[in-house]
């Protein structure tokens, strides 16, 4: 279990004077270093968050109400910008790098009372999904150390699963918060796009991006989505509409609830004990009240392959912006193209340089329209077919990854099986809806087993309704399995 217990608990005795703000965050920063061996973490400010906790209690004192995370110490993702802090997107390239300015979640974050102490490791520009491919070495998953995290925000969910920091801010262009939420046992949520703000976010696919939160129960979940959700000016594509109170959602009250399984992401390829979990959260949902069957999302089965282009050819683009001149690592060399290229060779990893490779042919001359043109048109058939299932059903089930954690090497020499570790998680970014991994009992070796509850765009309220009583069914009948209960590395 997390230092301190849930964040919602930290943040009530905080603000109701029974505990400090520095004593959670000293708590917290203990369990960092004695969790060293996970390494979730690339930098840590423990000097920063105690002036900040010390601030904090400073206000209480006052009679000030510091915000509803008053206190709770948080981990974000290396690729979300930090003032004077390095962000380094775990990449070589950005070697120093440390931006003139907080990323619009992290002033939501400190306006709410929370406290950031690190930066989480993850797959180099978010490009991975197993924390492998990191110019700091991988993360190892709390669960089991021989195993991969999941990625690419496999830090933020190493960091909050071993019980480091009670919550984590991470970005998911395909799976990159639900998948190691999945392999990790927590609660990893993808906002609707444009729900929360990507203003100092580091892109990598700019029209997939999102951010979200990572935690150990569906309430922890939705308090942090509530404080950084909203609209941000300095995001153009940021929604103007309110995020209305979650407070209901969260009561896990299903009746009259249509849920659909989706079967097209419970094919072929996805491992029997994770189908089986799939089975049983459904079943548990309609023992609840709801009412259950199967819908067809037909476009899903060709998700992998369009985002696989979209993606990268993406990534092409903004990458672009990193040659030595402007940001962090530049290589000496006699002229300014073999500088460029001297340092891009030196500064990406070789995942990274694939698919800088493999978008640029995508959007190459006489390319164009026969990949990246024609992904596009199967991304907006993905969105009619969610649609149309939506207009059957108000939630959908999926498993978040088709298999259970798996163990560091396992996959790296073959980029394809890498690749399909996304192939449930990339439809809902494609689609542009919200969708949450919630922990649901375990598969092979006792290994976590993440179920994705998706909801159309702006349907956060009920996915996290559904989420919760998938929840509620695990405290009663397996509270050993439940979320956040996996013992961290090095101290509890």
């Amino acid at each position: 279990m997390t230092a301190g217990g849930p964040a919602t608990t930290i943040a009530a005795a905080v603000r109701a004077g029974e505990r400090s703000a520095t004593s959670a965050v000293e708590e917290s920063l203990a369990a960092v270093a004695s969790g060293g061996d996970l390494g979730a973490f690339n930098t840590v400010t423990a000097e920063a968050a105690l002036t900040r906790a010390a601030a904090i209690d400073s206000a209480l004192a006052a009679g000030e109400d510091p915000g509803p995370l008053a206190g709770v110490p948080v981990a974000l993702k290396d690729n979300i910008c930090t003032r004077g802090v390095p962000t380094t997107c775990s990449s070589r390239i950005l070697e120093g790098w440390e931006p003139p300015y907080d990323a619009t979640v992290v002033d939501l974050l400190n306006a709410a009372g929370a406290v950031v102490v690190g930066k989480t490791n993850m797959d180099e520009f978010a490009m991975g999904s197993s924390t492998e491919n990191s110019a700091f070495g991988p993360t190892r998953n709390p669960c089991d150390p021989q195993r991969v995290p999941g990625g690419s925000s496999g830090g933020s969910a190493a960091a909050v699963a071993g019980g480091l920091t009670p919550l984590a801010l991470a970005s998911d262009t395909g799976g990159s918060i639900r998948q190691p939420a999945a392999l990790c046992g927590i609660v990893g949520m993808k906002p609707t796009y444009g729900r929360v703000s990507r203003y100092g976010l580091v892109a990598f696919a700019s029209s997939l991006d999102q951010i979200g939160p990572m935690a150990c129960t569906v309430g922890d979940a939705a308090l942090l989505y509530s404080v950084v959700a909203g609209h941000d000016p300095l995001d153009s594509t940021s929604i103007p509409e309110p995020v209305g109170d979650l407070g209901a959602a969260l009561a896990g009250d299903v009746a009259g609830l249509r849920v659909g399984i989706v079967s097209e992401l419970c094919a072929e390829g996805t491992d029997d004990d994770v189908l089986a979990r799939v089975d049983a959260a459904a079943e548990a949902l309609a023992s609840a009240g709801a009412s259950v069957g199967e819908v067809s999302v037909p476009a899903a089965v060709f998700g992998l392959s369009a985002y696989f282009l979209i993606a990268p050819a993406e990534a092409s683009s903004n990458l672009a912006r990193y040659d030595g001149v402007r940001y962090g690592l530049r290589v000496p060399a006699p002229g300014a193209v073999d500088m460029n290229v001297a340092t891009r060779t030196a500064g990406f990893g070789d995942e990274v340089k694939r698919r800088i490779m493999l978008g640029t042919f995508a959007l190459s001359a006489g390319y164009y329209d026969a990949y990246y043109g024609k992904a596009l048109k199967v991304r907006t058939l993905v969105q009619r077919d969610f649609a149309a299932a939506y207009e059957q059903f108000d939630v959908l089930l999926a498993p978040t990854s088709p298999t259970v954690a798996f163990r560091f090497g396992e996959r790296t020499g073959n980029p394809l099986a890498m690749y399909l570790s996304d192939v449930c998680t990339v439809a809902s970014n494609l689609a542009g809806h919200p969708a949450v991994s919630v922990p649901f009992g375990s598969g092979a070796d006792g290994l976590p087993v993440g179920v994705q509850v998706m909801a159309p765009a702006l349907g956060e309220d009920v996915m996290f309704r559904a989420a919760a009583a998938l929840e509620h069914h695990m405290a009663q009948t397996q509270p050993a399995a439940g979320a956040g209960t996996v013992t961290p590395v090095g101290g509890s």
